[in-house]
């Protein structure tokens, strides 16, 4: 592989389910592949677009991105269920993929690019600092 070889591009909602492969390796065990369809069929018809990361037609990463308008940043693009498949980390994919979206977020006059990162993904914390990200505050979830 090298990089010449690889393209970050839109990823059709025609073809949204091509993702749950790598959805999958993210932890989430416990949704049912038929709940990953429904879900990913209803965030297709919000403010949601995906971008994948390809090896010629081989699908080894995938960025979610979530456009929206914030009262305290203006337009914005959070970045969600950010993975690059285990055989393709450490080459740099990372972070042509987060250049790619601080790029695209600019054509789109976005002010800023968000991301959330669970608090005990270390690796994760260390890359996006050296991505030029900041920790702003904590995302609290309480599950109803």
């Amino acid at each position: 592989m090298t990089k010449n070889e690889i393209l970050i591009r839109s990823i059709p909602s025609s073809e949204i389910f091509r993702i749950i492969p790598l959805l999958q390796k993210l932890g989430n065990h416990s949704i049912s592949e038929t709940l990953l369809k429904e879900r990913l069929q209803e965030m297709v018809q919000q403010n949601y677009e995906c971008l994948g990361v390809f090896d010629a037609e081989n699908l080894i990463g995938v960025c979610g991105l979530w456009f929206q308008t914030r009262h305290y940043a203006g337009k914005s693009v959070e970045m969600d269920h950010v993975i690059i498949d285990d055989a393709y980390r450490s080459h740099g994919l990372g972070k042509m993929l987060t250049e790619y979206v601080s790029e695209y977020a600019k054509q789109k006059s976005c002010a800023w690019v968000e991301l959330n990162t669970y608090v005990h993904n270390f690796p994760s914390h260390k890359f996006y600092y050296n991505q030029g990200f900041v920790a702003k505050g904590y995302h609290f979830v309480k599950e109803l």
